[in-house]
């Protein structure tokens, strides 16, 4: 995140649209980005593609093996476990001391909306981007810019974990009920009960994720 007033670089604006491929699930775990393709895709140099590389290196989203070249990361045991831990301290209390009338219960109701809308049409992998909005409405819910853009940056990651699942049918489809629950009991001013069924969903969530994880081990 740039500090207020700067132009981000060319390296910067292709490194976001890069990091949106694998958030929206465009780019999958594992996947070999290839140098000469992506540069001439995202129309910028191959040195400004080694930037971004480099870039989202440092971040956890790719990774260079020598003599292959660079891959999306395909997320550990550990790194599942971290990024829920994380979800549970930042999207609980965010939910449990939200104002009912906050702009980001809207946002979360049209996400589920959409996800509604796309299920009936068996677009799952859009499915997930649409969930993956609703938990990004969940904390801005805080109003921190701070906390908004580092669970951005969760999500992107989240994303990744999403493809070690061979069905996202079976991953999404439960929580969309779900999430329409979460967001009629906020939305009534029951907040804390929103957060309840939050952790519930977020432990649920957990097991489904690490169950397909140790399959693949």
């Amino acid at each position: 995140m740039l500090p207020s007033g700067l132009v981000p670089s060319l390296a910067e604006q292709t490194a976001a649209r890069l990091r949106e491929s694998i958030l929206s699930g465009e780019i999958g775990p594992g996947e070999r980005l290839s140098e000469a393709r992506l540069a001439a895709t995202l129309a910028v140099s191959r040195n400004t593609l080694r930037e971004v590389f480099r870039l989202l290196t440092r971040e956890g989203l790719l990774h260079h093996e020598p003599n292959r070249g660079v891959f999306v990361a395909t997320p550990s045991m550990a790194s599942i476990l971290d990024i829920f831990r994380v979800r549970r301290m930042i999207e609980v209390p965010a939910l449990a001391q939200a104002w009912p009338r906050h702009e980001g219960i809207a946002r979360m109701r049209t996400a589920v909306e959409r996800a509604e809308a796309l299920a009936g049409v068996a677009d799952w992998r859009a499915v997930g981007t649409e969930n993956i909005a609703f938990h990004n409405a969940i904390v801005a819910l805080t109003d921190s810019p701070r906390l908004i853009a580092f669970h951005r940056q969760i999500a992107v990651e989240l994303r990744l974990t999403f493809g070690l699942l061979d069905s996202p049918e079976m991953l999404h489809a439960p929580y969309i009920a779900l999430n329409r629950e979460i967001v009629d009991r906020a939305g009534a001013g029951d907040t804390a009960g929103a957060a309840v069924l939050l952790g519930h969903y977020l432990d649920q969530s957990e097991r489904t994720i690490m169950a397909a994880f140790a399959r693949l081990a």
